[in-house]
């Protein structure tokens, strides 16, 4: 089973970037780091599993806030070296912010907008 992780392009690191959308929306909820283990494991569960860099580890999305991402399906890309998950946000939430997405400010008029609200308070979830 190790031959299909075998055709990801990890960096140096021994990591890929790894894409979170909405696999009902399509909207682009997070991206996070994944190593082969955690792209395994997100295989074998059926949720997303990522590499956290600050803390040197697997992080398993929502195993503090319970926020976690259902798998639906993992694409690759045409270069091989970056990983899409379609996902099933449980809870709405993906940002540590409190948002849906983690991509709440727009470019406008030569600043960053913010145009998400925060769905709950972090200091709530964490």
């Amino acid at each position: 089973m190790s031959d299909w992780l075998d055709a990801v392009k990890w960096d140096a690191d021994g990591l890929v970037p790894a894409i979170a959308q909405d696999y009902q929306t399509g909207r682009i909820l997070m991206m996070a780091w994944m190593n082969r283990e955690a792209l395994s494991l997100t295989v074998q569960e059926n949720r997303a599993i990522y590499y956290s860099r600050s803390r040197q580890k697997l992080w398993r999305k929502g195993e503090e806030s319970g926020h976690v991402q259902q798998l639906h399906e993992v694409r690759l890309d045409c270069d091989a070296d970056v990983i899409v998950l379609q996902v099933e946000q449980i809870g709405g939430i993906a940002c540590h912010t409190g948002r849906e997405s983690c991509f709440y400010r727009v470019w406008q008029d030569g600043e960053w907008v913010t145009v998400d609200a925060v769905l709950k308070d972090p200091k709530e979830i964490y």
